[in-house]
């Protein structure tokens, strides 16, 4: 079956051919990390991006900002930003004696929020609501953020001196988390032999406005998926929770996101229906990170993944 009952298979296969181009251009010879980044844009989670220094994370990201038409704001997170240095203040105006507030950065269609870890778990909280609600609550006020909002942040998980580890609830916000990891050996050549004062995500263009990323989320949301597939989502999730060795398995909010994940992952594919290959592709992304393990350090990323795959190779695939 064709995106037809959906919308005009044309008009969605090419901005999606776009946003892979941009995206691979600007991080080589990566096409499982590009294509799980558009997934989180297109499901409208939000990503973290998270592996060793140098391997092309902030660029990853940069670039899937600036493919996005809007508003761009990054911030680098470190110890001492403040929750208002993120949100914004309330400021009094001295001509009419009343306070006026000042919008923060997070106001913008897409954050980059750099080295996340890097801020204190006060600052970190201040992201809970915007995440899961698309909204900010100051002074009593609620005031809602553009559409659409996607955050994609990055870290760091072997560094630890100056940071402070992402709790349960931050990470649960993010829809997927992916490692970039190093290129091979071809691609680490093209890198050198590219011009070393040209930032490649510097020269990214949006390829598609506000208006049809959110035209192409909605496609995502309209993806079928049948009752067999959604039994399948959910028996993972409830596998997860009965492991040997996990503490806490994947809540329903864990499901949601997978079931989003996978809807978009047809959707690249130009289908409008999910198969269990669909949700298997995405199961490590979206389950690993929402998982606490027995005696296990948060940073080693291992044993989450073992786990996921264990569950995968357990829970019978639907025919």
């Amino acid at each position: 079956m064709t995106l037809s009952t959906l919308s005009s298979a044309a008009a969605l296969r090419s901005p999606i051919t776009e946003l892979k181009r941009a995206l691979s251009g600007a991080l080589r010879g990566k096409p499982d990390v590009v294509r799980l980044a558009l997934t989180a844009l297109l499901a409208r989670g939000h990503l973290l991006v998270e592996d060793v220094p140098g391997v092309g994370k902030t660029t990853l990201a940069a670039a899937l900002a600036r493919s996005v038409g809007g508003r761009f704001a990054r911030v680098q997170f470190t110890a001492d930003l403040l929750p208002s240095d993120l949100i914004g203040v309330s400021i009094l105006e001295p001509t009419n004696r009343s306070f006026e507030f000042r919008h923060g950065p997070i106001f913008t269609h897409v954050l980059l929020a750099d080295e996340i870890n890097r801020a204190t778990p006060k600052t970190q909280s201040a992201l809970l609501e915007e995440m899961s609600e698309h909204r900010v609550s100051v002074d009593g006020v609620t005031r809602t953020l553009p559409e659409p909002f996607f955050v994609v942040a990055t870290q760091n998980p072997l560094e630890h001196h100056g940071t402070f580890p992402l709790p349960d609830s931050q990470l649960d916000r993010f829809l997927l988390r992916v490692y970039v990891g190093y290129p091979s050996a071809d691609h680490e050549r093209e890198i050198l032999r590219e011009d070393q004062q040209q930032r490649r995500e510097d020269a990214i263009e949006a390829v598609l406005t506000p208006e049809q990323l959110v035209g192409l989320q909605r496609a995502a949301d309209a993806v079928r998926t049948a009752d067999a597939v959604l039994g399948y989502i959910v028996a993972l999730a409830h596998a997860t929770r009965q492991l040997p060795g996990v503490a806490i398995g994947a809540s329903p909010r864990g499901s949601l996101a997978l079931h989003r994940a996978a809807k978009a992952w047809a959707l690249i594919d130009e289908r409008d229906y999910v198969t269990p290959d669909d949700v298997k592709a995405v199961a490590s992304a979206v389950l690993a990170h929402r998982l606490v393990l027995d005696n296990v350090d948060d940073s080693d990323r291992a044993p989450a993944e073992d786990a996921v795959r264990e569950v995968l190779a357990a829970v019978p695939v639907p025919r």
